[in-house]
């Protein structure tokens, strides 16, 4: 296959080896925080039994995602990509730190909601680093098959981060202390990533035009008009503005279904009373999700090739229509794994095709802020979700006329993006 020799031709680049292994031990340290987090907003015994309660969670925790996007921009196209991976570490960890003391002293309170948000801001300020880190360390016609490992093995790496923290879960006594373990161990997790991070030369990842101290004062003294020129070339560029807007799109249909799941994972599928059966059932749905994942990094660089990257993007759109359609009939576990699944590799194709269109078709100049504009897009259109998820959806979760609307919508947007991609980006001296 394709993709096991472009695989064999990634593994002897030393300095993708380094950003893979920073990306890795970071994200599994974010499956450690997240799974703390899931379990007090969504699975505690008092909270989120509603899609109302859901969706407002959701909205908390994303929100500071997308305020911290242009920043995250305007400092990745001019601040040192690697010290960045290696602060921004460092940063986290001593925030889980003081977070796991608080859990131990003072138990929840306004504290931790306020510290668990800067965290989750600087590791979507982390992922963006290391996006806009791949193509200094990958070029040419592999760039495409490092966007289909990287993002992949990352959310695997998550997985295990979960699965770390759900063991110390059954194996430290309920309360505060379990708590405090998870946030301790995904801290000292954070500290490996920044001593992994800090093997890379501090100029290695760019970006390759740096700014001095006096010339970043500035930049960020006109921050929003740096913001709006990095938008402004996207758009003139073509493609990478439309595989943005379709990224946006799919995630707030998944944004929906997401949210659906947690519903139905907690009032249908398991007793509305346990939430612990609750959390177990919603974990495997994820796992069906990450099955879908796994397809996505194997079939997207093999089938990519073939039928062109905006093709594929399309059939993954259709993909997706199919996986709703499920959901219209039933609600049984079975159907809503073989739907995670679909869409999983739904998602997970996208992505890494967008990711792709985006590095390839943008300038390193405008890079960053091309990405932190992914993130503030990919976040907002979550909230979004949330926001119609809390209007649409009943408590239980299941809806068949919903589901409905959201196969004609995966079809509607296959069909906008197929039309829209017949036109080719225009080249970048002119944009």
């Amino acid at each position: 296959m394709q993709v096991i020799a472009d695989l064999k031709a990634l593994w002897p680049l030393r300095e993708f080896r380094k950003l893979l292994a920073v990306r890795l031990v970071s994200q599994c340290g974010d499956g450690m925080f997240q799974v703390g987090l899931a379990t007090l907003f969504f699975f505690s015994p008092e909270n989120a039994t509603t899609a109302g309660g859901v969706a407002a969670a959701f909205a908390v925790l994303l929100l500071p995602f997308t305020i911290v996007g242009p920043w995250a921009g305007v400092l990745l196209d001019r601040w040192s990509r690697r010290q960045v991976l290696l602060v921004g570490n460092l940063v986290r960890m001593g925030l889980a730190v003081v977070l796991a003391a608080l859990m131990v002293t003072v138990g929840v309170g306004p504290a931790v909601y306020v510290l668990a948000l800067v965290t989750l801001s600087v590791n979507r300020f982390l992922l963006s680093a290391l996006s806009a880190s791949l193509p200094q360390v990958v070029e040419g016609k592999l760039l495409l098959t490092a966007n289909s490992v990287t993002p992949t093995l990352g959310t695997a790496a998550n997985g295990i981060g979960s699965a770390v923290a759900l063991v110390l879960g059954w194996v430290v006594p309920a309360g505060r202390a379990r708590d405090a373990a998870a946030l301790l161990a995904a801290a000292l997790t954070m500290a490996a990533a920044a001593g992994l991070a800090a093997r890379i030369d501090r100029h290695r990842l760019g970006p390759e035009h740096r700014s001095d101290a006096e010339q970043l004062r500035a930049q960020l003294g006109t921050l929003v008009r740096g913001f709006v020129e990095g938008g402004r070339y996207l758009v003139a560029r073509g493609t990478p503005a439309r595989a943005l807007a379709v990224m946006a799109y799919h995630r707030f249909l998944y944004g929906v279904v997401f949210l659906a799941s947690i519903l139905i994972s907690r009032n249908l599928l398991s007793d509305p009373a346990d939430a612990q059966e609750g959390l177990a059932t919603f974990a495997t749905v994820l796992a069906a999700t990450a099955v879908g994942f796994a397809l996505a990094i194997v079939l997207t660089p093999t089938l990519s090739p073939s039928t062109g990257i905006h093709a594929w993007i399309t059939g993954c759109l259709v993909l997706a229509a199919v996986s709703q359609c499920v959901l219209v009939v039933t609600y049984e576990l079975v159907p809503v794994l073989v739907a995670a699944a679909l869409l999983g590799l739904a998602a997970q194709g996208t992505k890494i095709a967008v990711d792709t269109i985006v590095q390839r078709d943008t300038d390193d100049a405008y890079r960053g802020r091309a990405f932190a504009l992914y993130d503030v897009l990919y976040n907002a259109a979550f909230v979004g979700a949330a926001a119609l998820a809390a209007a649409a959806l009943p408590d239980t979760g299941w809806s068949s006329g919903l589901f409905v609307v959201l196969a004609l919508g995966y079809v509607a947007g296959a069909v906008a993006y197929g039309l829209a991609a017949r036109r080719r980006p225009v080249p970048a001296e002119v944009a």
